[in-house]
């Protein structure tokens, strides 16, 4: 694959390409090679020049390529190395169906292999598996920052030219197989480690004793199934779960080790017997756990008065100082998520954002707000669930949007029907027409999407004035998407929706796209992560963020919890809910055109003044010095936040409250706002410190200053940063990285 010929072939398929020395080391940019497609002249000249040594490299990350390198160095024999590949293959095989057609497959000149396929999910390099007694990694990725040479061995008969997307379920399965081969022995969490004092104990201590007498199966019960036995580990599943394996048991030392999210147990790390139950029932509380076994009899140790001990710190999770203002709902409301977060462990935080987009959706161009003549609000929401894979974003998502999921699927079977009469009907000829009752053409009255491009999204929209919303799984998509047609700057025309402006869609290959009125509303999850790479230059400056609400609770995964949320409750919820839609949507008007008239709600005396007084105090700190400056471009954004945010806790407590006017907004539901407004202004600067200690030299960079501006700047912020990691942040050699050092002096 390495011959001239192919490389049109490589690039035209979107890969990008670079050629390399003889260490390996990328010749020409190896910056750009990871964010620019390849120009096919410049590639070729470098792969002929005289420093190349004939390596040609497809560069991961870009164009969702992501690649599991088998490393097989670790073994001595080629025996083994066919033995350990095999066994490893058929696992995969057995749990991904159509495994030989999905993912392509080379074999490397080491004799390792190289499993080729694209995601939505590539992340940056990963060290997955290293087995026991070796030092270094069998399988690991290859993704964003990294690179795999071009071979000619095929090994399933698939090439290059057939890598294509796999699943986000079958990439989860390939992570489990491979990630069963690993041991991490040096990590196992047991109770903490005291240190020296100046008394003794006699006798067996709590922990060592429940460890002698208690395997981990006998913990785990039957929360977890076995997959497979193998010689030195047990593969088993938690119950439920749709992925291969949640994680392994070794059976020489009864160690438990995950690498499944949607568990309480930490990934990194492993865990004795003592450890698994301290997690378990006492939810990482090892002096807790240390009492409730000493009280069921475990251990002989002797009570010696002694100084306090000192026990040395154990990572235990942040515990969340910011929580949701749940009462700015009705209680009926608050009653049902609390009841669905005791039963399901469904997230409060999730949940209650999910309910304000529901009623964002529900009241749509129906309902307006107006602060002063000139300034309406329409009820419109941008929000983003954050939250790594596992913690249920999903089903807390759905446990408050299937009603009107229901009601939605309702209104799409109902066009299809009536869409198949239409066509029946306009496949008659004139005579059979006149014998036949008229059939007009059906509108598509869908008013939630999942997938959909901006002009599907802008005709749609005409035919449902009162809005369409965006309920999507994962957001990563939908942002990497927005900006897809250029000349179209979708982008802009998202950023107009959000105040309710009309959108124009002019397009050089589909016909143009108009609607008056817009009203979008967004949401969805995304993982920490991967929402780094959205804090761009460009997002900052056109204030996309600044418009997007953020929701990121510390959220501990929990077992599932034994107790049902009944049925009567289930139903009293759809109930209220499809009562509420029906209520608000026999009250919208509409005017000759077809649009929705907007219903205009206004703020009483008093609650004006408190609005007044809310201004004034967030244009403080907009003035003032006290707040970071990335902070303070979302406050503008806010003022309009809160006004919309009144609008709909008024609209849906008039739902349970008569007394309280849907077109009135009062004193209560503004200072309710103001909460909610608090929390996501916390949320935001929460998620932005967490992005800037997982990616902050980058987030100093710019493209239009020097390379020694770049190293000044990001030395500044951190200067415990080493040379190697700025020199490979900036695109040079750790030596000019000295020099530029030298220069501070």
């Amino acid at each position: 694959m390495t011959e001239l010929h192919q490389i049109n072939k490589l690039i035209n398929e979107g890969f990008s390409l670079i050629t390399a020395d003889k260490n390996k080391r990328p010749l020409g940019s190896w910056k750009d090679a990871q964010t620019t497609a390849t120009d096919v002249e410049k590639f070729k000249s470098q792969f002929l020049s005289k420093g190349s040594e004939g390596v040609c490299g497809l560069v991961t990350g870009f164009n969702d390529l992501e690649v599991m390198d088998v490393d097989l160095k670790v073994f001595s024999t080629a025996q083994e190395k066919k033995e350990w590949f095999a066994e490893y293959i058929s696992f995969l095989q057995d749990n991904i169906m159509d495994f030989n057609d999905k993912f392509v497959i080379y074999k490397t000149k080491n004799e390792g292999y190289h499993i080729l396929y694209k995601t939505k999910r590539v992340e940056g390099n990963l060290k997955v598996a290293k087995l026991k007694g070796h030092s270094q990694q069998v399988l690991e990725t290859r993704g964003t920052g990294g690179y795999v040479v071009v071979y000619d061995n095929s090994y399933n008969k698939k090439t290059y030219l057939d890598i294509d997307y796999i699943s986000d379920e079958d990439r989860e399965v390939l992570f489990a197989v491979s990630r069963s081969y690993n041991v991490e022995e040096e990590r196992i969490v047991s109770a903490p480690k005291k240190k020296t004092t100046d008394y003794k104990t006699q006798g067996l201590g709590a922990f060592e004793d429940y460890n002698n007498k208690t395997s981990i199966r006998d913990i785990l019960g039957a929360d977890f199934d076995i997959v497979q036995v193998r010689k030195d580990r047990i593969v088993i599943r938690r119950k439920g779960a749709t992925s291969w394996s949640s994680g392994y048991i070794f059976t020489d030392n009864d160690i438990l080790q995950m690498h499944s999210t949607a568990t309480v147990f930490d990934t990194h790390k492993a865990y004795n017997a003592s450890g698994v139950y301290t997690q378990l029932v006492h939810n990482g509380d090892f002096s807790a756990a240390s009492k409730d076994l000493y009280a069921q009899g475990f251990g002989d140790r002797q009570a010696v008065e002694a100084p306090k001990e000192i026990v040395e710190e154990v990572d235990i999770d942040v515990v969340n100082d910011v929580e949701f203002p749940i009462d700015i709902f009705p209680q009926e409301l608050q009653n049902y998520m609390i009841n669905c977060n005791k039963t399901l462990n469904h997230s409060v935080d999730y949940m209650s954002c999910s309910l304000l987009f529901l009623t964002s959706i529900i009241v749509g161009n129906s309902l307006k707000i107006q602060v002063k003549r000139g300034w309406d609000e329409p009820a419109s929401l941008w929000m983003s669930l954050v939250g790594k894979a596992g913690v249920g974003k999903t089903p807390s998502i759905k446990s408050i949007t299937f009603p009107l999921n229901r009601l939605n699927n309702i209104e799409i079977k109902k066009y299809i029907e009536e869409a198949q009469k239409f066509e029946d009907y306009s496949n008659l000829n004139e005579k059979e027409k006149a014998l036949a009752s008229v059939v007009e053409k059906p509108r598509k009255t869908q008013f939630i999407v999942n997938d959909i491009t901006l002009e599907a999204l802008v005709e749609l929209h005409n035919e449902n004035p009162n809005g369409v919303g965006i309920l999507k799984d994962e957001l990563a998509g939908f942002f990497k998407d927005m900006n897809k047609y250029r000349e179209g700057g979708d982008k802009e025309q998202w950023l107009s929706s959000w105040t309710g402006e009309s959108i124009n869609l002019n397009r050089k290959t589909a016909k143009s796209s108009f609607v008056e009125n817009s009203f979008l509303p967004i949401m969805g999850g995304i993982q920490p992560g991967i929402l780094d790479s959205f804090y761009t230059d460009e997002n900052k400056d056109n204030g996309f963020l600044d418009r997007m609400l953020f929701s990121f609770p510390d959220l501990t995964i929990k077992p599932l919890s034994i107790n049902e949320i009944s049925q009567e409750q289930l139903d009293w919820y759809e109930s209220y809910i499809v009562t509420f839609y029906q209520s608000v949507k026999r009250n919208i008007r509409y005017n000759e055109g077809g649009s929705v008239e907007s219903t205009i709600a206004r703020f009483t005396p008093e609650a004006f003044q408190e609005y007044l007084r809310m201004d004034k105090d967030i244009t403080a700190i907009q003035e003032g010095d006290d707040e970071a400056e990335n902070m303070k471009s979302m406050l503008p954004k806010i003022k309009g936040y809160i006004v919309r945010f009144a609008l709909l806790i008024n609209t849906l407590a008039s739902h349970s409250d008569k007394n309280v006017i849907r077109g009135e907004v009062g004193i209560d539901s503004l200072l309710k706002a103001e909460k909610l407004y608090k929390y996501f202004v916390a949320m935001n600067k929460k998620l932005v410190n967490a992005s800037y200690k997982r990616n902050g030299s980058k987030m100093v960079m710019d493209k239009k200053k020097s390379n020694e501006e770049n190293f000044r700047a990001i030395y500044k912020k951190n200067p415990n940063v080493t040379n190697k990691e700025i020199a490979t942040l900036i695109g040079v050699s750790a030596r000019t990285i000295r020099t530029y050092k030298n220069n501070l002096k």
